[in-house]
């Protein structure tokens, strides 16, 4: 059985802009509703103002209207799997700790809790 998430997480993959550290990611979230959202990581000369693969389907995600997830994939060429940046955690939690991760590697998935890989993270309620 074929995952249409991991599918379009490697779609989004092929596109991704990394002229200088050749690390190509590609990311897939599904909202709520079963829509799938992707981005790819878009380098940038001055690297602070690179965009990972994850922000960028959030972005598309949230800019479409979705603002609840179930599910969301990383796909990269590397073993172990590259899990979510630290930046991409926390605006992902922006939007609920109980988000499925799977990391897809070139030799095997691993899936996280971004509550395991956020713990004690920043939120709304500290805001109050």
């Amino acid at each position: 059985m074929t995952d249409s998430l991991i599918s379009a997480a490697r779609s989004a993959q092929a596109r991704a802009y990394a002229p200088y550290s050749k690390f190509r990611v590609g990311a897939a979230i599904e909202a709520a509703d079963g829509t799938v959202f992707t981005g790819c990581n878009v380098e940038n000369a001055s690297y602070g103002l690179t965009i990972c693969a994850e922000r960028a389907a959030l972005c598309a995600a949230v800019s479409a209207g979705a603002k609840h997830f179930r599910r969301a994939v990383v796909v990269s060429d590397v073993d172990p799997p590259a899990a979510p940046c630290g930046a991409c955690r926390q605006v992902l939690a922006e939007f609920g700790l109980d988000l499925s991760i799977d990391g897809v590697g070139s030799k095997r998935t691993v899936n996280w809790r971004l509550a395991d890989l956020l713990p004690a993270a920043f939120g709304p309620e500290q805001l109050r």
